[in-house]
């Protein structure tokens, strides 16, 4: 089937990415900081990124204020869920709703044990049953796929590059008599573009796991044509209620069906979502597959 051919492609791609990632880290760290080096920011950063990793179902869901709500306050959300849980196969998530305005939605959770599905109040007030239901395809997608585990490992690699790189710092510069000693142009580049080169990377990461996301929700709910629909609508509700970057939204923003921040200017090559325009135009042109229908 085609979509299977392309979440095939998003996961090589993925796999490719995270290699790139792991070759920069024995680079930056072979110069920075050898052996030892790495293996001291390789601990401290997958440390940091495993407490993340357990915890980040709870950080995502205060960020964003969110509340879980019973069967009996939100009956169609609960029968939605409860549709497609079951037809995938998988346990029934938690399912909390945000007081935030802006219409967005994520799901969190290191697997479907322990998965959470959250939606704003705004999302609830533009879309209609079909197209929700077609949104939380998309982020039981996420659950089904380990995207939170695929994250974590991203944002671990890429915090142990940027840790060699600040290493760097407090290396002294070469001297006449050490001709061993760091090159101190080449530290300072290495500074400067290794965590930058890793966060390019990590963002790569999570675009294509959108964009699998976006396949796989549609298959799970059997209709792209809704999530096109509701992606369009949630687009034109970010642009009109953008969040304050500087919010503790921001910190949870590559978990959210769109970019909750302007996305505008220099900014937008820095997001951690593909361009909605591509997204919906492969959803319609999904629609048109028979796989489908």
């Amino acid at each position: 089937m085609m979509t299977g051919l392309r979440r095939g492609a998003n996961a090589v791609k993925t796999t490719a990415l995270l290699a790139v990632l792991t070759a920069l880290i024995i680079v930056v760290g072979g110069y920075v900081a050898g052996p030892t080096g790495v293996v001291v920011a390789a601990l401290l950063s997958l440390g940091l990124n495993a407490y993340l990793y357990f915890n980040s179902d709870k950080l995502a869901l205060r960020s964003m204020a969110a509340r879980q709500v019973s069967p009996q306050e939100a009956p169609d959300l609960y029968s939605v869920v409860a549709e497609l849980s079951q037809r995938a196969g998988q346990p029934m998530p938690r399912i909390y709703v945000s007081p935030i305005a802006q219409p967005n939605a994520f799901a969190t959770g290191r697997n479907p044990e322990h998965a959470a599905v959250a939606v704003t109040a705004g999302i609830l007030q533009i879309l209609s049953r079909r197209e929700l239901r077609a949104v939380l395809g998309h982020e039981l997608a996420h659950v089904y796929n380990r995207d939170i585990l695929t994250s974590s490992i991203a944002a671990g690699l890429a915090g142990i590059v940027t840790t060699l790189a600040n290493l760097a710092i407090f290396l002294p510069f070469a001297s006449r008599e050490d001709d061993d000693a760091p090159n101190p142009l080449v530290t300072l580049l290495t500074v400067m573009l290794a965590p930058l080169a890793a966060g390019l990377i990590q963002l790569a990461v999570s675009r294509s796991r959108e964009y699998q996301a976006d396949y796989d929700g549609a298959e799970l709910s059997g209709d792209p044509l809704a999530l096109a629909s509701a992606l369009a609508k949630i687009s034109r509700g970010t642009e009109a209620l953008p969040l304050p970057a500087e919010s503790s939204v921001a910190t949870q923003s590559h978990l959210m069906i769109a970019n909750p921040l302007s996305g505008r200017g220099i900014s937008a090559l820095f997001a951690t979502h593909p361009p909605m325009e591509e997204r919906i135009r492969r959803l319609k042109q999904l629609a048109l597959t028979p796989a489908a229908a």
